[in-house]
C-alpha cells in the first residue's frame, strides 16, 4: 500500500458495519386478533461439540430419563424431542470443524477456499424465512456473540467466514450477524414500529455508497486485505437483496402482536459471555412476542471457538481446548461442564417463550426451537449421532415429550424437511432427505 490507512478509517468502517443490518425492514399484514398463533422457528447452534458419555438419555420413548447434560432441562422434557443417530453425510470428508460446522443447517458440501469464491447451501431457516417474508417486518434474525472472523485457517486452508455463519440465503451468501445486543433491541423497534417508503429509499442509496466506497478501497490495499473485502462484499450482498425486497414489497399495515418498551433496552456492552448469551436469547424471545420475525439463528460461538469458561466453578481452560480432551477425565469432566451451560441457556429461553402467554397457549407451544452442534465428539470431529434437541410443540404439529432414536446414519435433512413441514413451508425434499422423521410429527 503507498497509503495506509488510518485507525480513523478503520473505525469509521466499523461504525458503518454495525449499522448495517438495521437496513432490513417491510410491512406487512396485520393478522386478525383471532387468528391462530403463528409458528416460529429458532436454532441455537454451539460449537466444538459433546462430552457423548454425558450427552445421550439412556432410554428411547415417552418417560425417558434425562441425560447429565441435559438435566437442565427437567421441568421442560415434556416439551422436548430428543432426536439420536441423525447426521450430515455431506460432511464426513474434509477438515476438522469448518466443513461440518459451516453445514450444520444445510447438509452440504462446502467448497474449500482459502478466498472469497465460498459456496455451501440454503440452510433450513432460510428456506423457512422466504415462505413468510412478507408477514413480518423482519424475514429473520441472524445473532451470536463473537465477531465474524476474518482470514486464512493456514492448518486446514479454509477461509473463516465459513466459521461464523450458519444461515446462508444461497450457495455464496452467508447472512451477516449482529452481536451487539442494543442495537438488535434498537432494530427490532424501528422494525416494529413502522418503517416509511422513503426510509427505505435512504437506506438503498447508504448500502450502495457503503459498497462503492470498499470495491474503490479494494484496489488500494493488499493480497490479504483484497480477500477481506471480498468475504465482506459477499456478506453484504445480502443485505443488498433485502434492501430492494423492502423498496418493491406493497406497503400494507403491519402491528406487533405485543409492544416493545423502550425502557426496557438492553445495555450495549455486556459485562461478560453469559450476559452477553442471555441478552440475545432476550432478544429471540422479544422477536417472536412482538412478531417482529418468526425466524432466528444463534451462534453460541463461531467453529474452532475458544471462549473461556473459567467463569464456570471446574473449569480452567477454553472451549476448543476442553473439547481435545484425548479421554482425559480431568479434561471430560470440564468438557462436560461446559455442554451443561449451553444446554442451560437453552432452557433459559425455553422457559422465557413458555412464561409468554398467546391466547390460551404460549409461545412455547406455538415455536420449534432446536439446539444443535454439528460434531458428536470433539476429540475426534465425528459429525455422527449428532447432539440434536428440539424444543416446543410447533402450534400442535410435534409430538414432543419423547425421546426418538433413529436407525445410525439417518440423515439430518430428514429432521430439517419434518421441521419445515411442522412451520408450514413445506418442500418435496432438503439436502439428502430421505423422508420426515417418523414419529416426529402429529398429523
Amino acid at each position: 500500500m503507498s497509503h495506509p490507512l488510518s485507525r480513523r478509517t478503520v473505525l469509521r468502517g466499523a461504525g458503518v458495519t454495525l449499522g448495517l443490518p438495521w437496513l432490513e425492514a417491510m410491512a406487512a399484514r396485520t393478522p386478525p386478533a383471532s387468528a391462530k398463533p403463528p409458528v416460529r422457528l429458532a436454532v441455537l447452534y454451539m460449537p466444538n461439540g459433546v462430552n457423548t458419555a454425558m450427552w445421550t438419555p439412556p432410554e428411547a420413548g415417552r418417560g425417558f430419563a434425562l441425560s447429565p447434560a441435559l438435566e437442565p432441562l427437567a421441568d421442560l422434557r415434556d416439551d422436548l424431542t430428543v432426536v439420536s443417530n441423525l447426521w450430515n453425510e455431506a460432511t464426513k470428508g474434509g477438515d476438522g470443524h469448518y466443513v461440518k460446522e459451516s453445514a450444520i443447517l444445510t447438509c452440504a458440501t462446502i467448497k474449500k477456499t482459502p478466498g472469497a469464491d465460498i459456496a455451501n447451501g440454503v440452510s433450513m431457516d432460510q428456506v423457512a424465512a422466504k415462505a413468510v417474508a412478507r408477514r413480518t417486518p423482519l424475514p429473520s434474525l441472524e445473532l451470536g456473540v463473537t465477531p465474524v472472523a476474518i482470514g486464512v485457517d493456514l492448518v486446514v486452508g479454509y477461509t473463516r467466514i465459513y466459521g461464523s455463519h450458519i444461515a446462508w440465503s444461497s450457495p455464496t451468501t452467508p447472512l451477516a450477524r449482529e452481536i451487539n445486543p442494543r442495537l438488535v433491541w434498537e432494530r427490532l423497534f424501528r422494525a416494529a414500529a413502522g418503517t416509511p417508503a422513503h426510509s427505505a429509499r435512504l437506506d438503498g442509496l447508504l448500502l450502495d455508497r457503503v459498497l462503492a466506497d470498499a470495491r474503490r478501497l479494494r484496489g488500494q490495499v493488499g493480497a490479504a486485505d483484497q480477500v477481506r473485502l471480498d468475504e465482506y462484499l459477499s456478506v453484504m450482498r445480502s443485505l443488498e437483496e433485502r434492501v430492494e425486497r423492502s423498496n418493491s414489497a406493497s406497503q400494507t399495515r403491519w402491528r406487533p402482536r405485543a409492544p416493545l418498551d423502550p425502557k426496557q433496552a438492553p445495555v450495549p456492552h455486556p459485562a461478560g459471555h453469559a450476559e452477553h448469551v442471555r441478552l440475545m436469547l432476550d432478544m429471540i424471545a422479544a422477536a417472536f412476542q412482538s412478531d417482529t420475525t418468526r425466524v432466528a439463528t444463534f451462534m453460541f460461538g463461531n467453529a474452532v471457538s475458544n471462549v473461556s469458561f473459567r467463569f464456570l466453578e471446574g473449569v480452567t481452560a477454553g472451549h476448543h481446548d476442553v473439547s481435545h480432551h484425548q479421554k482425559d477425565p480431568a479434561k471430560l469432566r470440564e468438557y462436560f461442564l461446559i455442554n451443561r451451560w449451553h444446554v442451560e441457556q437453552f432452557a433459559y429461553l425455553l422457559r422465557r417463550l413458555r412464561n409468554l402467554r398467546e391466547g390460551e397457549s404460549n409461545i412455547l407451544d406455538n415455536s420449534m426451537v432446536l439446539f444443535a452442534s454439528a460434531l458428536s465428539d470433539g476429540d475426534r470431529h465425528d459429525p455422527h449421532k449428532l447432539p440434536l434437541v428440539l424444543g416446543g410443540r410447533a402450534g400442535g404439529r410435534l409430538d414432543a415429550g419423547q425421546h426418538l432414536v433413529f436407525p445410525e446414519d439417518t440423515p439430518a435433512a430428514n429432521l430439517y424437511l419434518s421441521m419445515l413441514d411442522a412451520f408450514g413451508a413445506p418442500v418435496e425434499r432438503f439436502a439428502d432427505s430421505s423422508g420426515k422423521l417418523p414419529g416426529l410429527l402429529r398429523s
